[in-house]
């Protein structure tokens, strides 16, 4: 009985890893140290440009110390007490100015593509401006008019500690929740009425700053439904760290 009883639970915990914290899985975990899980092809593209990125800084890395290494074993005083007076080659100076030549130019035809892709506009099928106030966020659905023939606007506030619901996020749930279609291609204009914020979700790959007087424009297409969470980016007070962003995806 006692290993029924395991057996059941191990499986319980499977399907709760795989398929009910998998809701959770578009916020911050503590420790985390990897990216969020991507919601729109753009950040699709960063995390690929990062895995391809991170080959070379690894081989770069440690050829590096490797050299590094040599060099303090084999030419110190100890080892080499005459100095062998070498001062120029010029063989050796056309490789070290090639090859990371060659390695950058690697790098770069990915990244200018990837960079490509992310200011590449396309005709939006649905407009949300985003207004960031000391300390919290105005969204604006510039598509819709109300009964009175005004846009549509909310105000989101951070949910404070003690009003939180069970299963709700402490410092990232929100009062009012921005609602946004998957499979659209969407417009979000950013502003501040203050001072400098920045309005980041990290599974949509965006970071905008918002700046009094100048609208910034990115482009979203969502792949999948969920609940996103992100926060202010851009340190705009005692309150920066209570103004989190939460979009839910339908």
């Amino acid at each position: 009985m006692w290993y029924k009883w395991n057996t059941l639970g191990f499986i319980a915990l499977v399907i709760f890893v795989f398929f009910i914290a998998d809701a959770d899985c578009d916020a911050p975990e503590a420790w985390q140290a990897g990216m969020q899980d991507p919601a729109t092809p753009v950040m699709e593209g960063i995390i690929h440009f990062h895995n391809y990125l991170m080959f070379y800084m690894v081989a770069i890395g440690i050829f590096v110390g490797w050299l590094l290494y040599r060099i303090i074993v084999l030419y110190n005083k100890d080892a080499n007490p005459t100095p062998i007076l070498f001062t120029h080659s010029t063989v050796l100076e056309i490789v070290w100015t090639l090859v990371p030549a060659v390695i950058l130019l690697v790098i770069a035809m990915p990244s200018f593509t990837l960079l490509y892709s992310m200011e590449e506009i396309i005709d939006p099928s649905l407009t949300l401006k985003v207004i960031g106030h000391q300390w919290y966020w105005e969204y604006e659905y510039s598509d819709f008019v109300d009964s009175v023939g005004e846009n549509f606007a909310m105000d989101s506030y951070m949910v404070a500690q003690d009003d939180l619901t069970p299963g709700a996020l402490r410092l990232l749930e929100v009062d009012n929740r921005v609602t946004l279609p998957v499979k659209t291609h969407l417009r979000v204009l950013v502003t501040s009425a203050d001072v400098l914020h920045s309005w980041a979700v990290p599974s949509f790959g965006v970071k905008v700053d918002a700046c009094p007087g100048r609208l910034n424009q990115v482009s979203i297409f969502i792949d999948r439904p969920g609940v996103f969470y992100g926060q202010c980016s851009e340190i705009c007070g005692v309150g920066h760290g209570f103004m989190p962003i939460v979009v839910e995806a339908i």
